[in-house]
């Protein structure tokens, strides 16, 4: 039998990132003398048993994500930390593949790969040629809440899901009531309704728990639009027009360094158009929300937090307002 790729197989390589499992080889006609002699002298390097790469040289990420999931054979699909970073829920290239199959099927993960398994029934989705197999957003959202150790990394991942468009309200409610099991499920439903109602980061979500809420200040217009100087739109976290204050909220912990010089633009723009703009870090919010508040912008009441919070006794503010 020719040693020459038949074209369908090629074509099949050509919409799986170069990558092809021994079964579509055999299938499309190719002998099994032919596949030995593509990996011995004709160009094909072996990724995982039975999977193989159409080409020479290092292998490309979306040639790498084919692999995996091919490697895990029928249903199998990219999720956890890949499918988010597929998706784009995360800008972070996820270290080791993660792939769910079907709970009654065992696969043996070959080294960088987790299998994870599932009794949670799915919609077969029909993925556009090219594209892997995945997760989609709020299968892979709520898949690592439950894999979250940290309620902060939950948070992290609903807001994301929210800041992104990913997800709403309600498909995040229906995939998390179809979970028999699901960690932190008291908590979450309390942090969807914030997403959708513009807490973006997790410390958005902390301060308007821990400083907002738990002061009593009136609450802030949360992803506030205003217009730059230059005409364009930008975003305000939040802001408390009455008073003429912005507060902008900058959590390093989920927040990169590159974002900085964005960051202080942001708020040159904002402060020329609307007035004082305050910038909270984590410790800020997460550590000196108290004495945060007592700096500037509101000069009503202020609940106290604690028997030691720093708003217990009255303020003396010179801002604008009132």
């Amino acid at each position: 039998m020719s040693n020459e790729i038949p074209v369908g197989l090629r074509e099949q390589a050509r919409w799986q990132a170069g990558v092809i499992t021994r079964e579509q080889a055999l299938l499309s006609g190719l002998s099994r003398s032919a596949i030995t002699s593509k990996l011995e002298h004709g160009g094909w390097l072996p990724v995982y048993r039975g999977i193989y790469a159409t080409f020479t040289g290092s292998m490309g990420r979306e040639a790498q994500l084919w692999a995996g999931v091919l490697y895990a054979r029928s249903g199998a699909r990219l999720s956890h930390q890949t499918a988010a970073e597929l998706i784009r829920l995360t800008d972070r290239r996820s270290p080791l593949l993660h792939v769910t199959i079907s709970a009654e099927r065992r696969v043996v993960p070959p080294a960088g790969m987790i299998i994870h398994r599932s009794i949670s029934p799915h919609v077969n989705w029909r993925f556009a040629l090219g594209i892997p197999p995945h997760t989609l957003a709020e299968e892979t959202v709520i898949d690592l809440v439950h894999a979250a150790d940290d309620l902060d990394d939950v948070i992290a991942c609903v807001t994301g899901a929210f800041a992104r468009n990913l997800t709403d309200v309600e498909r995040l409610r229906r995939e998390a009531a179809a979970r028999g099991k699901l960690r932190w499920r008291a908590d979450l439903g309390e942090i969807i309704l914030a997403g959708a109602g513009g807490a973006h980061s997790v410390i958005e979500y902390r301060y308007d728990r821990d400083v907002e809420r738990a002061h009593g200040l009136p609450p802030a217009a949360r992803q506030a639009r205003f217009t730059k100087p230059d005409g364009s739109r930008g975003y305000r976290d939040r802001y408390y027009e009455e008073y003429g204050l912005i507060i902008e909220l900058d959590g390093k912990r989920y927040h990169p360094d590159e974002r900085k010089g964005r960051d202080q633009d942001r708020d040159n723009d904002a402060t020329a158009t609307a007035g004082s703009t305050l910038r909270y870090g984590w410790i800020d919010v997460t550590r000196r929300q108290c004495a945060a508040l007592t700096r500037r912008g509101y000069t009503g009441p202020l609940k106290p937090c604690s028997p030691t919070c720093g708003a217990a006794r009255p303020l003396a503010v010179n801002g604008p307002g009132r």
